[in-house]
């Protein structure tokens, strides 16, 4: 699906206008840059254009001049017609600077336009900046997205297109007219959706976390409108309905399966959730 990187972002030249890259839907890449590296597009291009910024620093120019610092976690989009002035960042002790970045050019689904009202610093450029699990996870699903662009898979551009949304998605979650999520809180959420089956206390949380179970609980409920046992709970039963829905399992066995060592006090629980109990909740769309 595309081209080598270095044809499409060439790391190595003096400052001359670079060609358009060809996106279909997407053309996504890495690479490190030394001090000379300087892309200027005047027209923009007809795509969006991500910048993340993996390590050292780069610079995203406006039209009036103004400059974009860009450092490790800071994910920042060109938007189309937006002429397109970036390059490495100078140091400020005036050695060689480096950019290490990922890229990718695209054409969003209409469904991701609605994502994309992030802060805009400059005009045309918007930007997010990240952290923690969220920043390890862009990353990897930019990486995802290169890989699959140079594949030879049937489905390579839609494995692509799939990273990207996935990599877009987890930008969000650092978009302040979102609503930002503390990394912990994200951390804690997916601790409990991987371990649905295990005992969870707020302790167990608020250690991995790092906060006393007071400070945990209290940020957790803040954040997300509900205490953590209460979030836990209803994951616990949302996993419940899809297995008493989509499996023969039987009560017991959903029971374990979501936590729940007594399949009464967990058909009591479903009830509380549901309005229903387990086995009503399964014959209800029953012929």
């Amino acid at each position: 699906m595309a081209n080598p990187v270095e044809n499409m972002e060439d790391a190595a030249v003096s400052r001359r206008t670079q060609p358009n890259p060809t996106v279909d839907p997407v053309l996504a890449g890495a690479f490190t840059a030394d001090d000379r590296y300087d892309v200027w597009r005047p027209r923009g291009t007809t795509d969006w254009l991500l910048l993340n910024t993996v390590a050292g620093a780069g610079r995203v120019a406006a039209v009036d001049g103004a400059d974009l610092i860009s450092e490790p976690g800071d994910v920042a989009i060109i938007r189309p017609g937006v002429p397109h002035d970036y390059g490495t960042a100078a140091v400020r002790s005036g050695g060689p600077g480096s950019w290490s970045l990922q890229f990718v050019h695209f054409h969003p689904r209409t469904e991701w336009l609605g994502w994309l009202d992030w802060p805009q610093p400059l005009p045309g450029i918007l930007r997010v900046q990240t952290s923690g699990e969220t920043r390890r996870r862009i990353r990897e699903a930019l990486e995802a997205a290169d890989i699959f662009g140079r594949s030879e898979l049937r489905q390579a551009t839609m494995f692509a297109v799939n990273a990207v949304e996935a990599a877009l998605l987890w930008c969000t979650t650092s978009d302040p007219s979102a609503g930002l999520l503390d990394p912990r809180v994200l951390a804690a959420m997916e601790d409990m959706a991987g371990r649905l089956a295990q005992p969870i206390t707020v302790a167990d949380l608020a250690r991995r976390a790092g906060l006393s179970p007071s400070r945990f609980a209290h940020l957790f409920t803040q954040q997300v409108g509900i205490s953590p046992m209460r979030y836990l709970e209803r994951q616990r039963m949302r996993l419940a309905g899809q297995l008493l829905d989509l499996t023969p399992r039987t009560v017991a066995e959903i029971a374990r399966t979501v936590g729940f060592e007594d399949p009464l006090y967990f058909s009591s629980r479903f009830r509380a959730y549901a309005g229903m109990p387990p086995t009503a909740y399964r014959r209800r769309n029953a012929s």
